[in-house]
């Protein structure tokens, strides 16, 4: 089986961490755009699209999001799944008409995040796990005909709509970034040593568990790419039936 091509837009502002850890999570062919200098794909022929995290604001008017968010507007529309992570949540969580707004609060260090209902991006995750969370913005309004999917007491933590998934969560992250994240962070010296006293080898192998959704999303990918081809070849099949029957 050939590998899954995946489109990543990378909006962490050439955060070299970034690509590190999704290269290194994502079991796939990946294309990476620079989303921050408006680069997106020249088209749409990938299996599935990954979105990051950024520094940056969903509702800031920042010229670089509106090709970004146009082009993948029209990919949902022609059907690619999505994965959104932090901002890449709340990005897709825009586009498809929620609404995201600053919590007036800062989440940052592992916590404790549920996962509600039945949802395949949770396939192997415990019903309470822990992951590396780091956000002051979240999606305050899901769109609709959106699902839940996770939360704990700061926001929600994860939705799905048709073939679009995002989570809050980092689950991509690891110690290093951890660290470096939270040293650029304007905190003040108790809670930064309080944070940086959590990132330990136990904590970051407990929220290993919650990196299992990326390869949900991978195996979720591959099922609709199957349906796609076969659903494509009975519609090849139908055609040359009626042609023959002329």
């Amino acid at each position: 089986m050939s590998h899954l091509r995946i489109a990543v837009l990378n909006a962490a502002h050439q955060d070299k961490n970034t690509t590190r850890n999704f290269r290194r999570e994502l079991d796939a062919s990946l294309a990476e755009f620079d989303a921050t200098d408006g680069t997106v794909p020249d088209g749409f022929d990938y299996d599935g699209a990954v979105v990051t995290g950024s520094r940056s604001s969903v509702y800031w008017d920042d010229d670089w999001m509106r090709p970004v968010k146009e082009w993948v507007g029209e990919a949902i529309d022609r059907g690619v799944p999505f994965l959104g992570v932090c901002w890449g949540h709340q990005l897709l969580a825009d586009v498809l008409g929620g609404t995201v707004a600053d919590m007036g609060v800062y989440e940052v260090g592992y916590s404790e995040i549920e996962h509600t209902g039945e949802s395949r991006l949770f396939d192997g995750i415990d019903e309470i796990f822990t992951a590396f969370t780091s956000h002051s913005d979240a999606v305050t309004e899901l769109p609709s005909g959106a699902e839940p999917l996770a939360e704990n007491e700061y926001s929600n933590h994860g939705f799905r709509k048709d073939r679009v998934f995002g989570v809050q969560f980092h689950p991509e992250y690891d110690s290093k970034t951890a660290r470096e994240l939270v040293h650029r962070k304007d905190l003040s010296d108790e809670r930064l040593e309080s944070i940086l006293a959590e990132i330990t080898p136990e904590n970051y192998q407990q929220s290993c568990e919650a990196k299992l959704v990326f390869d949900n999303f991978l195996e979720f990918v591959r099922e609709v790419r199957a349906g796609d081809v076969a659903s494509g070849a009975e519609s090849h099949d139908a055609v040359t039936r009626a042609s023959g029957s002329d």
